[in-house]
């Protein structure tokens, strides 16, 4: 039997949205649509159509109207179409329906996305991440999917697990679960092991945030080309397509007068992600709860770069962590014929990573809010602030430590940017 991959099949998709108005997302029908053509093709698919349908009330069985469903079957036929993708997730009973009807394969959104992520991922952690986010997603469609799920490798939407037919089997899909639940544990604990010995390293790390090809590694390698200890080999990979890069990248940063700091990378934010996804790269995006300082990288050229800013900002949001320092960095600039245009305060910069337009201008700001400044200070703390003596382990490098009658001793180094939850306590 000849089991059919990724590279012997030819994906020729239809889009198909949903663009209904009673519906807050914040993001419209023609800008959504745009980003999945982008995101079917960075999965491979040759993008022959799109069409979408304007419906306040969605259909329960097939999502979209029935004359609907056979309009996309009849154009499925007339372009030799052998997929089509829907903008939104739909339940595995409606995935069945529409198949029935339209007589070629059916995917969403989310498993578009989880596809992507399956293919780009290389670590054991990241496999794992993605592994846990489609097993997951595909549980609660087990009755709707089954026989669609049940094949081997065909295409798109069958990666990874559904590989070993591991979804006819509820109880086995249970049990790889809690095994990944598992083995993340562990990279959990290596992780905090590695953040450890940064802290030793008592160098301030810096974030890079944002959506997706907004060129956060075009930047992180513009950054290491300019340090003192540049390596080609310490560069990392960028490509201009959405989630070119997944793994979370780590580099030391060096400049004159003493400016160093640790840079690290993050996985690209885009709408509509799926929620098992954000649940799944937790111990990823957990990095960003240890940064010192975040730079928020907006694709300037992009039309929809405001809409993109508030999607990376909600996602902050539910890390916890948009009370942290950021400053955004419009990036791409080059592509613009008024740069102008762009907000100006303090806490924000126009730049091209490509060309390096305005990077010294960056580390001034970053040197604005960490430089060198580390402070040595010892502090007694009352005891109703064990939370803080806590927080000053992760934040700082503790050298001393002891419980005396009034308070709790501690002596340590300490980033200048959290100089303000300890001064009230400094006895040196």
């Amino acid at each position: 039997m000849t089991i059919e991959t990724r590279e012997n099949i030819q994906h020729r998709g239809i889009l198909v949205g949903m663009d209904d108005f009673k519906r807050n997302e914040n993001i419209d029908i023609e800008t959504s649509m745009e980003e999945l053509a982008e995101l079917a093709q960075a999965a491979g698919v040759e993008v022959l159509a799109s069409a979408v349908q304007g419906n306040s009330a969605l259909n329960a069985a097939l999502y979209i109207g029935k004359g609907k469903a056979e309009e996309i079957r009849d154009l499925c036929k007339n372009l030799d179409a052998n997929l089509v993708i829907f903008n939104d997730e739909l339940s595995g009973s409606q995935i069945r329906n529409l198949e029935e009807v339209i007589g070629v394969d059916v995917i969403d959104r989310p498993t578009l996305i989880l596809d992507i992520f399956a293919s780009r991922a290389t670590a054991k952690d990241a496999k794992l991440q993605v592994e846990l986010a489609q097993l997951k997603y595909r549980l609660p469609r087990l009755t709707g999917l089954g026989k669609k799920l049940s094949r081997l490798g065909a295409g798109i939407g069958t990666r990874g697990p559904g590989e070993t037919k591991l979804e006819t089997d509820r109880r086995h899909i249970e049990r790889r679960i809690d095994f990944i639940k598992d083995q993340l544990k562990e990279v959990k604990k290596n992780r905090e092991v590695q953040r450890s010995k940064r802290k030793k390293s008592e160098l301030p790390i810096v974030a890079l945030v944002g959506y997706t090809n907004s060129g956060k590694s075009t930047l992180m390698n513009t950054f290491m080309k300019n340090s003192l200890d540049y390596e080609v080999e310490r560069e990392v990979y960028a490509e201009d397509m959405l989630f070119a890069t997944l793994e979370v990248s780590l580099r030391k940063m060096s400049y004159p007068d003493n400016l160093n700091f640790l840079l690290t990378d993050t996985v690209g934010f885009v709408s509509k992600l799926p929620h098992d996804l954000v649940d799944a790269f937790k111990a990823t995006l957990e990095e960003v709860k240890y940064a010192d300082l975040l730079l928020h990288i907006i694709d300037a050229s992009n039309e929809n770069h405001k809409l993109q800013r508030e999607t990376t900002l909600k996602v902050l949001k539910e890390l916890k962590v948009e009370d942290k320092k950021i400053i955004e960095v419009y990036n791409k600039v080059d592509k613009l014929e008024d740069p102008t245009i762009l907000p100006k305060d303090s806490d924000t910069i126009a730049i091209s990573a490509l060309k390096g337009n305005n990077l010294q201008l960056l580390l001034e700001l970053i040197r604005r809010e960490i430089g060198d400044r580390l402070v040595d200070t010892e502090v007694l703390l009352p005891y109703d602030k064990g939370n803080l003596s806590s927080k000053l382990y992760e934040i700082g490098n503790v050298t001393e430590s002891e419980y005396r009658e009034n308070g709790i001793y501690i002596k340590l180094k300490l980033p200048y940017i959290h100089y303000h939850l300890i001064k009230d306590y400094e006895i040196s």
